[in-house]
């Protein structure tokens, strides 16, 4: 950071350290708004002082923001507008810049706040956005930087290992208001006072025994908003007493539902590292973000479920289908999933007759076959709706090869379907190819909403275009 403010040497300190803050802006705002478009717009700007500004606009596809001399428009579809998170995560973005503006400037809070240059600068915007209170920009250790801490706690438990096994791990850290007996709050356990020193930091990761202690899954330390450790708890008990009748925001693979549930009450953010080494991040009810491929990704799971919900127009169809997307993309399991809004037109197009399943096989087919094929073990679900199936069986009839088809009533027409895909430059209209996954729900959403999951645990909905990632 310093030689690259020293490569600006005819420039006041200020302007230089202004410019390279920039460059900052600029990689978050592309790296957690990758759908939007940008344009620039250099101005007189009243956050010259290292506040971050978003300007108020009556567009809900536009969201301004002013830094320093610049303001940064950015476009989103129409059919996609801004929503709450995003507006959140710009707030954090310009959170931590500022607060890092002021320190680097002002050597007595450079001291103070030295926490603010430790590790990766996109932790700390993850410690802001899941805390949900901007940085103060004076001194004081907040929340925040706790949680941007526990995830560097994390990162190191990736980069290492067990007895040879992978690491899994995890910590609950209570919101202010739960650090004490009460509502969505914990009992501090007697022994507690002896060891309200140890802190959750990167210290323990030389402690052997620190790695087995928890496994993240079942298992969380349990720390309170200062970040010093109170407990180890089951994740599912301690949900289960506090917040057992709650409803969550938004559909969780089932593994994860107790720890997005811990965090519905008191602000308490739940940070795991996963067997698949993703690092998790559930805040309000919800797994708000996840760091995968060597990258944090905004999930804003919600807004994009309610989005998949409206398309399929049957809720219960609409959620069922999304979960079992959610339990086979951590599974690390493909599968994609085609709702047909009107099958009549769409399945001579997309589904050959010896992969539908909504009609039964006749006497004379099964007389013909010599031995039974996967088509005969289908027949078993001839006739049931995506709505009876029991999760389990849905998940597994999901991971065959191919589609699961079905129509917005849930009625299942197809398991394991190759998909065709008419060729684009194709003179004959009989002339069909079958494509990758990806080209397979892309031609499939000409007909209704599709859910893909890749096997590297990415979730994408189309329909007609693509609406998101997840």
């Amino acid at each position: 950071m310093i030689p690259a403010v020293a490569q600006l040497p005819n420039l006041p300190p200020a302007l230089a350290v202004g410019a390279l803050y920039d460059s900052f802006l600029q990689a978050a705002l592309r790296q957690f708004f990758a759908r939007a478009t940008f344009e620039t717009d250099p101005m007189l700007s009243a956050s010259s002082d290292g506040r971050l500004a978003i300007e108020p606009t009556d567009d809900p596809h536009v969201m301004y923001v002013r830094w320093f001399g610049t303001r940064y428009g950015l476009r989103v579809a129409e059919r996609r507008p801004f929503t709450p998170h995003e507006i959140r995560m710009a707030r954090a973005i310009g959170s931590v810049l500022a607060a890092r503006y002021h320190a680097i400037l002002n050597p007595k809070a450079m001291i103070e706040r030295s926490e603010l240059f430790r590790g990766a600068i996109e932790d700390r915007y993850a410690g802001v956005f899941a805390d949900g209170h901007p940085y103060p920009i004076g001194s004081g250790v907040s929340r925040a930087d706790r949680i941007a801490a526990a995830i560097e706690v994390l990162r190191v438990a990736a980069l290492s290992s067990y007895e040879n096994r992978a690491i899994s791990s995890g910590v609950l850290v209570l919101g202010a208001d739960g650090d004490s007996k009460g509502d969505g709050g914990t009992k501090v356990p007697p022994s507690v006072p002896a060891v309200l020193g140890l802190e959750y930091s990167q210290k323990l990761t030389a402690v052997k025994s620190f790695f087995k202690l928890v496994d993240g899954l079942h298992t969380l330390f349990l720390a309170n908003h200062e970040g010093r450790l109170l407990d180890i708890v089951d994740v599912r008990q301690w949900s289960s007493e506090r917040c057992g009748s709650d409803t969550l925001p938004a559909p969780v693979p089932s593994i994860y539902e107790a720890h997005a549930r811990a965090t519905v009450r008191s602000s308490h953010v739940c940070i795991v590292l996963s067997p698949s080494h993703e690092i998790k991040v559930f805040a309000q009810g919800a797994e708000v973000l996840t760091f995968r491929h060597a990258h944090w990704h905004l999930l804003d799971v919600q807004a994009k479920f309610e989005l998949w919900a409206e398309a399929v127009g049957q809720r219960s169809l609409a959620t069922r289908l999304f979960q079992t997307a959610l339990e086979l993309s951590n599974a690390r399991k493909g599968a994609l999933f085609v709702v047909l809004r009107d099958p009549a037109s769409a399945m001579s197009q997309l589904v050959s007759v010896a992969d539908r399943i909504d009609i039964a096989l006749s006497d004379e087919a099964r007389a013909l076959a010599r031995t039974p094929t996967r088509r005969d073990l289908l027949d078993l679900l001839t006739g049931r709706t995506i709505t009876d199936l029991e999760p389990s069986v849905l998940a597994a009839l999901a991971s065959l090869d191919g589609a699961t088809v079905t129509d917005t009533r849930g009625s299942l027409i197809a398991a394991g379907a190759i998909l065709r895909s008419a060729s684009d430059d194709a003179a004959d209209d009989d002339v069909i190819v079958e494509g990758a996954r990806t080209t397979a729900a892309m031609t499939a959403s000409r007909f209704g909403p599709v859910l893909k999951v890749s096997e590297d645990g990415g979730m994408t909905f189309y329909d007609g275009v693509k609406m998101w990632d997840l």
